[in-house]
């Protein structure tokens, strides 16, 4: 069964299916429009020293870990997973998820914390007409660009850095092009292509005309940072979603004392998947009875506040058995639809 079925190909289509499953449910429109996504890596510990991509990274103690690199939607529903070595960098897996999805979002911004920032990110996500709405660490320390001269912005020239380098980007506009068609066309992963261009010992022509580019984009990006206090709250709001998957990912995770104890990428990888898929199908379950559950307080007349509703969130897991025997009971009562009864006692 699982040579057959539980391959990575059939976890992607499973994870697509029960993405738009999510997105189709009505209560998920009051938790987003559906067209923002944000991307957080989560480390587990390894069962040894010698599983594949096992390193120590002093943030998580001396174990060895593994991080699991995961990108959901704004109504919480999980888009892609990637298994990433414990020290290496976000950046360059940021873009996989919302380029390499097979559900049927429509996504237009990315958000991610401090790991998953790069001005080549910008650059690429801009370059495909795409939002990338990050939360910059140290912001104060990082230096503004411009075309022209830091002495043409007065008292603002300490803020700026060196003169931005048009010709650079000018003289490699073809490949550049390339680069990004090959990305849009998933012909080749983002995360392999930027992996590339930062393994060259000495800089990269490429890679810096693209850092050109970002660093326009971060630029731009840092001066609606500061004007714009709905856009730090939309950001902060997002990257709480991605956090708070974090924990119910983490109940789940608890076979093996929640330790990744797969030698080989490929398992490791396929461990991801089905943790992902069975948070999914979670994430589904609740968004169902959820929506069933309001619609039952309107039902009896009880007020229902609209915005309320948006801070209601599908990553509950106390009323699923996550451990002990799962038994599916042949007389299990169902209502006419086909659902579990609601309890009655939680409502008046």
């Amino acid at each position: 069964m699982q040579t057959w079925h539980m391959r990575e190909e059939t976890f992607r289509a499973a994870l697509a299916c029960l993405t738009d499953a999510i997105h189709a449910e009505p209560i998920s429109a009051w938790f987003g429009a559906g067209h923002r996504a944000s991307a957080d890596g989560q480390a587990f510990y390894l069962g040894g020293a010698g599983e594949a991509g096992g390193a120590v990274n002093a943030h998580y103690g001396r174990d060895p870990v593994v991080k699991i690199y995961t990108t959901i939607t704004d109504r919480y529903a999980p888009l892609h997973q990637t298994v990433i070595a414990g020290t290496a960098g976000e950046a360059i897996h940021a873009l996989d998820g919302i380029l390499g999805h097979d559900s049927n979002a429509n996504l237009t911004a990315l958000h991610t914390d401090g790991g998953g920032v790069s001005d080549i990110v910008f650059a690429v996500m801009h370059l495909l007409g795409l939002d990338f709405e990050p939360r910059i660490p140290r912001l104060s320390d990082r230096r503004l660009y411009a075309f022209e001269p830091a002495g043409s912005y007065g008292k603002l020239a300490p803020l700026f850095g060196r003169k931005l380098n048009r010709d650079i980007i000018a003289g490699h506009w073809p490949e550049i092009a390339q680069v990004i068609g090959a990305m849009r066309d998933r012909t080749v992963t983002p995360s392999l292509i930027l992996k590339k261009l930062s393994a060259y010992r000495q800089q990269n022509s490429l890679a810096a005309a693209l850092r050109e580019i970002g660093r326009i984009e971060r630029t731009l990006f840092t001066l609606r940072w500061f004007e714009e206090p709905e856009l730090r709250r939309i950001v902060t709001a997002e990257l709480n979603k991605g956090e708070a998957r974090n924990s119910l990912a983490r109940a789940i995770a608890f076979h093996r004392l929640g330790r990744f104890r797969d030698r080989g990428l490929e398992n490791q990888q396929i461990r991801a998947a089905a943790l992902n898929l069975t948070s999914a199908a979670i994430i589904l379950f609740n968004c169902r009875y959820l929506g069933r559950a309001v619609d039952e307080f309107r039902r009896r007349g009880t007020p229902v506040d609209p915005t309320m509703l948006a801070r209601l969130s599908p990553l509950g897991w106390d009323h699923i058995n996550l451990t002990g025997d799962y038994v599916w009971a042949e007389n299990l009562k169902l209502d006419a639809d086909g659902f579990m009864p609601l309890l009655a006692n939680p409502l008046p």
